[in-house]
């Protein structure tokens, strides 16, 4: 668990995992972030005297902090889990039973709901393409929101509800092979924080493994409880998508899916100009697109 302020939610998490592995051996590793509220005494405490726990003097970002909490490990699997998720009863021991029952998985994630009860749909998705990011350019994928076919990456009117082989299982509850983990070696620290684990699990396809979901794990998620504004979130989650397509081509594909990924938020930039309701943040991405365009 990599932790950043969000004393609440962190408490809560850190409480909920002990139910949540009820049948397995498991060891907790916390990286704290260099939070600025979070107290150092009241981690140590909710973590418990088993617990390593590292504090950092500056922020290296999120997959940096994972890939150091990685290296204090000792066990054969590797569960990633955001401080603001708090796990059901048994949803660590679903997701050892679901990676064992086909371990050419790889990378395995469960069903995350709000504390209101209400599906994120984020907790998965499907691969970025060239398909997807011009559906994203054309507004297609907002407009048909649930249409597998014009928003591929949100994966259609699935509900999460059964189990499926997915392009990108998010961090926020992520459990993974060791051994592919370190054959993957972990999370491309270039990307400080979104986009790492579409990337991770990009790269465990090409290997051949089947990243996939279980709705038999389930979490609650508070939904970025540690970020400080939509907007910045934007930044970084774009900036994450930015450097996926640099990572992913060259030459001029890259020039394509950039115009395509920057014609999205221009898009929805106008709509909110045009209609006076900058709720969404995009007008804002917009112009700030020079802190994203150009990917980590």
């Amino acid at each position: 668990m990599v932790t950043y302020n969000a004393e609440e939610w962190t408490k809560k998490a850190l409480s909920a995992l002990p139910r949540g592995a009820t049948r397995s051996s498991t060891e907790l590793i916390v990286v704290d972030n260099a939070s600025t509220v979070l107290d150092r005494d009241d981690l140590l405490s909710w973590a418990g005297p088993d617990a390593k726990v590292t504090f950092l003097d500056e922020n290296i970002g999120f997959g940096r902090a994972c890939n150091l909490a990685v290296t204090q490990s000792t066990g054969r699997t590797v569960l990633l889990l955001n401080p603001d998720a708090i796990v059901d009863e048994g949803a660590v021991d679903e997701l050892l039973a679901f990676l064992d029952e086909n371990p050419a998985r790889g990378i395995v994630g469960g069903r995350i709901t709000d504390p209101q009860g209400n599906l994120d749909y984020g907790s998965c998705f499907g691969h970025q393409t060239t398909w997807s990011l011009f559906c994203f350019a054309t507004g297609l994928s907002t407009v048909f929101a649930r249409s597998s076919v014009f928003n591929p990456e949100g994966l259609g009117k699935w509900k999460r509800d059964s189990v499926r082989e997915v392009g990108i299982v998010t961090g926020c509850l992520l459990l993974a092979d060791r051994t592919l983990w370190d054959r993957l070696e972990g999370f491309d620290p270039r990307f400080f924080m979104y986009g790492e684990d579409a990337d991770l699990c990009k790269r465990a396809w090409d290997l051949g493994f089947r990243p996939s979901v279980t709705p038999a794990a389930h979490a609650v998620h508070a939904l970025g409880a540690s970020s400080s504004s939509r907007v910045a979130k934007q930044i970084l989650l774009f900036r994450g998508k930015a450097s996926l397509i640099r990572k992913s081509h060259s030459g001029l594909m890259v020039v394509v899916e950039s115009a395509f990924l920057q014609a999205g938020v221009c898009l929805r930039g106008l709509g909110e100009r045009v209609t006076r309701k900058t709720g969404g943040g995009w007008l804002d991405l917009w112009k700030r697109r020079a802190e994203w365009k150009d990917g980590w």
